[in-house]
């Protein structure tokens, strides 16, 4: 009898929460991001509710300090550790739950990636994954040399190699090439050795990588994006799609688009994972539910509000009647993004007021937000699980660790009793977590298609 479909979970505890106000939450400690004390309780929650992977988001750079009315100056986001050298040490205190940081295929080298994902594979025993990000913000790219962030085509050509790369580095070595013969004093076997060699548009690399086979061949790959470049390169090469689709509709759409796109790289629906983000506000009752989304709702200042308004293209409203309606845009005046077009045609269909505007921004209106009792939840992710929207999910806390404390307290074990959920980790890897095939060496694959050739 076949297993019945189970939901993929990861736990995202990028800084101290996804809502704007979380570093202000009593419960909550505000130097957090810092802290690895508070990193080592959130990677052993993840570990205790048994999730697939833990995830680190990131951007390099502190964003906007030229646009004073974006009041970046209020925004917990704005430092962070770099999440490659925090999942290294996270791999120490963890022995299950699987390690995705974030790296950049615009800044960095896929040498320097290959290296780095590579030894937390080792050090985890077969636990790492990696999430491929191009790049967004052009204080980002000031950072790296350049005066702005490079056209989507030449970020996403790049990032096409960079995987190439990194996927040829992992691939240096056969599984049994590093010998340690101490009897004949051979330490690896130089003819199960391969010099990539490698001569593209943006790279050029010979390799091998100074690393021996990995515990899991090829680490997964995670990427994110709703653009058409965003697609194609997750149906060429990435495991599991981070997405951001706030209704069923628009998730069914993608996943379809997405998940059509794979045959011509010849991967079939099951070769890549879909994982919406969703930020879960849970209570023993809808109206406890209801209560800590206002609670944090209340603690938006009128400051950052605005400045999240200005993010996104809106008019400096400073001065404005707050509870007054949300004034037509001058003309000329474009939002920035699908979300936020969505959101202000929202606020003004319903007469929102500014203060219920930047309310509405400031409690994420551009990921999936849940608000209710375990079985709300646990309905809603079922949903989209069985009609085609998910595969999975990455929780994205409000605050962090609170909402993911009260996620696994109440919603994990509403999924167990559907059995939705695993009751204990069945593999020791990242790829068995996510129910992915073993990797195997293109060169072991070539071998393979010659003996079945003779």
């Amino acid at each position: 009898m076949p297993k019945p479909r189970q939901l993929h979970l990861g736990l995202s505890i990028a800084n101290i929460g996804y809502h704007h106000a979380a570093w202000r939450h009593p419960d909550v400690p505000a130097g957090g991001a810092m802290d690895f004390a508070h990193y080592r309780h959130c990677a052993k929650l993840a570990e205790a509710g048994l999730f697939d992977f833990i995830f680190l988001a990131d951007t390099a750079s502190v964003r906007s300090l030229d646009k004073p009315n974006f009041a970046r100056d209020r925004e917990l986001e704005q430092v962070k550790h770099e999440p490659l050298a925090l999942m290294a040490a996270l791999a120490a205190i963890t022995t299950k739950v699987g390690l995705v940081p974030t790296v950049s295929s615009t800044y960095t080298d896929p040498y320097n990636i290959a290296r780095g994902v590579g030894t937390l594979d080792h050090l985890t025993h077969g636990r790492a994954g990696w999430n491929l990000v191009t790049g967004f913000c052009n204080d980002e790219a000031r950072n790296y040399g350049y005066d702005a962030v490079p056209p989507p085509e030449t970020r996403y050509a790049r990032a096409a190699e960079f995987v190439d790369v990194v996927a040829g580095l992992f691939d240096s070595w056969d599984d049994d090439a590093v010998v340690r013969d101490k009897a004949s004093g051979m330490f690896f076997d130089r003819s199960k050795m391969h010099l990539l060699d490698h001569r593209g548009r943006f790279f050029k690399v010979l390799g091998p990588l100074d690393l021996p086979p990995l515990p899991q061949r090829h680490p997964p790959l995670f990427t994110a994006g709703t653009s058409t470049e965003s697609q194609e390169l997750a149906a060429r090469c990435a495991d599991v799609v981070y997405a951001g689709k706030v209704t069923l509709e628009d998730a069914r759409s993608y996943y379809a688009s997405v998940k059509g796109r794979l045959a011509k790289y010849g991967r079939s629906p099951d070769d890549l994972l879909i994982a919406p983000g969703i930020m879960v506000y849970v209570g023993r009752t809808r109206q406890e539910a209801q209560d800590k989304f206002d609670r944090l709702q209340a603690m938006l200042t009128p400051e950052q509000g605005l400045g999240l308004l200005a993010t996104y293209g809106l008019p400096d409203y400073t001065g404005c009647d707050l509870d007054g309606p949300v004034p037509d845009l001058p003309a000329g005046v474009e939002v920035f993004g699908q979300y936020a077009s969505a959101a202000l045609a929202k606020a003004k269909q319903e007469g929102l007021s500014i203060r219920q505007m930047y309310q509405m921004f400031g409690g994420g209106f551009w990921s999936l937000r849940a608000i209710g009792t375990a079985a709300d939840i646990a309905d809603l992710m079922e949903e989209w699980l069985s009609t085609g929207a998910a595969d999975g999910f990455n929780l994205q806390p409000p605050c962090v660790p609170i909402s993911a404390e009260d996620f696994i307290a109440m919603v994990i074990p509403e999924l167990q009793r559907r059995g939705l959920f695993r009751t204990a980790y069945e593999g020791t890897t990242l790829r068995e977590h996510l129910g992915l095939p073993a990797a195997v060496s293109r060169y072991a694959q070539g071998a393979a298609l010659r003996v079945a050739g003779e």
